[in-house]
């Protein structure tokens, strides 16, 4: 087959959620034999773009458009703008199978929406976790469904959940369930067969081997819940003196408010912020980690606490993640958006060697099974084909 797959953010960009996951998912398309294309925009992080060579990029066999955002700023606030994306739609949409959408509320998605109904091929529209009009941007989000939203999702060929939680919410919006198709995010396993060696990152950073490490690793985002994390963590400190909560991830406008926090509480000397990781600098700091924690306060599927599982580190999340039922008693600990909650449950796995033993055991079975991107892109391939138009 011929995919077009269209995805906001790409490679060489290294993170977000998205990101990962359209690369990894077209990566291992080109691996069963597809001709995969993507259509990407050049923001790389708030004060850079990706450099654009003339015509097609390859990166790892797939042919890569990069198509420049007006500005730079906007797309950082994900309101993206590639003009340039809207003539080359125009033109070579008609060439493809079918399409792969993994962005909701934005201009390529309008682009394409128009075209592929005019030119008659398929879309999946994949919304990442992005249907639900939570925190900013809510009135601008409900007047966007109004005008396009809906009929996006209604003239799509299927739609693709990430968890249970997001394939209801495709229902609220009027969706026919029969279209849902739940598949998640995984993971590139061949990245966590060689782990590097503990002690690494808490020399590098002045952890001490002995110090038990608390690891935030996402987006400084008020939605994350980094603030609950810090809160909680600071009722614990005082009983573990040598507990430390290390902060890793790129700043999305609330590191002064967290810095802030951690000095009201009085728990500077017990907090490391690192700003964000990637590739083998990442796993050292998993591996070195005794318990990963993600209290969102809505999150549709953490790519990173499958990581941190991967690598053998147990889990704490709060309720409102997606993944929360894939997780809770078989990698780790789920519990409700609240501050005692989440310190009783910090302490109780710090203070388990054994408990944490076996959520590391049961979590890298469970990403073994479960989120395997080979398995993965066999799944997303078959939604493919049922989209087809059946051969006379």
């Amino acid at each position: 087959m011929k995919v077009l797959l269209v995805s906001a953010t790409f490679p060489p960009r290294q993170f977000g959620g998205m990101t990962a996951s359209s690369h990894m998912l077209a990566k291992h398309l080109v691996k069963r034999g597809h001709k995969v294309t993507v259509y990407t925009t050049d923001i790389r992080d708030r004060q850079s773009r990706i450099p654009r060579a003339k015509g097609a990029q390859k990166v790892d066999r797939i042919e890569v458009h990069y198509f420049r955002n007006i500005s730079n700023w906007l797309a950082s606030q994900r309101l993206y703008s590639p003009l340039g994306m809207i003539t080359a739609i125009r033109k070579e949409l008609g060439n493809f199978d079918v399409i792969h959408l993994n962005e909701y509320r934005s201009l390529p998605s309008i682009i394409v929406h128009y075209y592929a109904q005019k030119y008659n091929v398929p879309y999946v529209l994949q919304a990442h976790g992005s249907l639900a009009r939570v925190m900013s941007k809510q009135r601008l989000k409900k007047i966007f469904d109004s005008i396009w939203g809906y009929r996006l999702l209604q003239d799509a060929a299927r739609l693709i959940a990430l968890t249970p939680m997001e394939a209801e919410q495709y229902q609220s919006f009027g969706v026919d369930k029969a279209k849902i198709e739940t598949v998640p995010n995984g993971i590139d396993l061949a990245e966590f067969e060689k782990l590097p060696p503990r002690g690494k990152f808490r020399k590098k950073y002045g952890v001490a081997p002995d110090q038990k490490m608390v690891l935030y690793l996402a987006r400084l985002h008020k939605i994350k819940g980094p603030d609950l994390l810090v809160r909680a963590f600071a009722s614990i400190a005082s009983r573990l003196k040598d507990a430390r909560l290390v902060i890793v991830g790129p700043d999305e406008g609330y590191l002064p408010a967290l810095k802030k926090l951690v000095k009201e509480l009085d728990i500077e000397r017990n907090i490391h912020f690192i700003g964000p990781l990637h590739g083998k600098e990442k796993l050292e700091a998993y591996v070195d980690a005794d318990v990963y924690v993600l209290p969102s306060i809505y999150e549709t599927f953490p790519i990173a606490a499958i990581e941190a599982s991967a690598c053998g580190i147990p889990v704490i999340l709060t309720e409102y993640c997606g993944a929360a039922g894939m997780i809770d008693g078989q990698a780790g600990l789920v519990v409700s958006y609240d501050t005692n909650q989440l310190s009783d449950a910090i302490l109780r796995m710090l203070s388990n060697e054994k408990m944490r033993q076996q959520f590391a055991e049961r979590g890298k079975a469970l990403v073994r099974e479960k989120f395997n991107w080979a398995k993965i892109a066999e799944q997303v391939e078959n939604i493919y084909l049922n989209c087809l138009p059946v051969k006379q």
